[in-house]
């Protein structure tokens, strides 16, 4: 590079070139008006003000509208007032308020396991989690669609990473069993959050038994929005749930390590990990984002207290969701052939496109309709499969989702 240049000016030049530059959009929750009604309620959560311009998106994780929910607001105001708007310090040191305390319980018990730490956020736990459950000496087994923060946790740990075809148990098993790792941990998304399709829980932790391995799983996508009451991919399964660990699951606890995200379908920001006690005190004394890192205000907590309670009671909002992706797939059935609408039963629904370019087109195209839905492109996903991330909300209405079937049903 000459030294003229400015820095990492052709870089940037190569990305713009391959599609592949990313910009940032300035975005707002569009302000309703003070008298909104209660037929108008459904705009919060899913219209902003983007780079100026009012969208109805689908591009958020914001997967129940909790985001905008009034007692998650009305929480975290009455919280800010009590604690003030800032933690000051590490848990370990005096970030850990009573309000901390009481949301760990309250996750512990709804996703049925022993004990729960919070953490700053899901990326913050994942890297900071795994190296302190392995290291040099240990093999770690991940599924090629693991998330960025999945497979940084995994070279920060100095283990012997292994990457597993997705979803392909009889490869993990083989791999596992060739393995004489002093210890073997396999780690998966619940759901993968580009995909959206949902991970063989059972069928892992099986064969996690069967080799004398932990399963650590990321439940971002999926922790209030699946199982009966919301309480994630464990309780899909029928694994755990609001009444504890299965019976049949129960000699298999101690293997299991499972963390979610707060600041998807619950609305708030944050993330957890729950397991056994023992475990949990472990990751508390040598996870170090959680150690040297300032812990969340003390309002965000309530916040998510409140939304727990929502998500519990409030069954409707996973209904109407599993509602507008059954619309949404039925309305796309007749879309290009060269487009693909994946197989998935969350909320995330993914319609392949392809190339870079063709994926920018479609964005473009809906962008010019009023909708916000993003492209993704490598890196984040696999060369030459390019898509429309479709996010669902339990915000959206039905007419939504046909506004943009009939945009899309244009564009192809």
């Amino acid at each position: 590079m000459s030294s003229s240049s400015p820095l990492f000016a052709p870089e940037l030049a190569d990305l713009a070139q391959a599609h592949l530059l990313r910009r940032r959009r300035e975005v707002a929750p569009w302000l309703p008006p003070s008298d909104l009604s209660p037929e108008q309620e459904h705009v919060r959560g899913t219209t902003y003000v983007i780079d100026g311009q009012t969208r109805l998106s689908f591009g958020s994780n914001d997967y129940l509208g909790l985001s905008q929910h009034p007692a998650l607001i009305q929480a975290a105001q009455d919280a800010a007032a009590r604690y003030g708007v800032g933690a000051t310090a590490s848990p370990l040191v005096c970030g850990h308020s009573p309000s901390h305390e009481a949301l760990e319980s309250e996750l512990a018990a709804m996703v049925g396991l022993p004990r729960a730490v919070s953490f700053v956020a899901g990326y913050m736990a994942n890297v900071g989690v795994i190296p302190a459950l392995v290291g040099r000496g240990d093999a770690i087994f991940s599924d090629a669609l693991n998330h960025a923060c999945l497979i940084d946790g995994a070279r920060l740990s100095r283990a012997e990473v292994n990457v597993v075809p997705h979803a392909d148990l009889a490869a993990l098993d083989s791999a596992l069993k060739a393995s004489t790792a002093r210890r073997k941990l396999v780690v998966t998304d619940a759901v993968f959050s580009m995909d959206g399709d949902i991970a063989d829980l059972p069928a892992l932790l099986t064969l996690c038994e069967r080799h004398d391995a932990w399963l650590m799983v990321d439940d971002a996508h999926g922790f209030g929005v699946l199982g009966e009451h919301g309480e994630g991919t464990l309780a899909h399964w029928g694994i755990t749930g609001r009444e504890g660990v299965q019976a049949t699951w129960q000699g298999r606890l101690h293997r299991l390590i499972y963390m979610a995200t707060l600041g998807k379908a619950a609305g708030v920001a944050g993330a957890f990990v729950a397991g056994e006690s023992t475990l949990v005190e472990w990751l508390v004394q040598k996870a170090r984002t959680y150690m040297f890192a300032t812990a969340a205000p003390a309002m965000l907590a309530e916040a998510v207290r409140a939304g727990l309670r929502v998500i519990h009671e409030e069954r409707w909002r996973r209904e109407h969701l599993a509602q507008l992706r059954d619309r949404l797939r039925t309305r796309l059935q007749k879309l290009p052939p060269a487009w693909r609408l994946m197989s998935s039963d969350t909320a995330i629904q993914p319609l392949i496109i392809g190339s870079n370019a063709d994926a920018l087109a479609v964005m473009a195209h809906l962008d010019r309709q009023g909708l916000w839905v993003p492209a993704i492109r490598p890196p984040t996903v696999p060369a030459g499969t390019a898509r429309l991330r479709i996010s669902l909300s339990a915000a959206h209405t039905l007419d939504h989702v046909d506004t943009l079937c009939q945009a899309l049903t244009e564009a192809g």
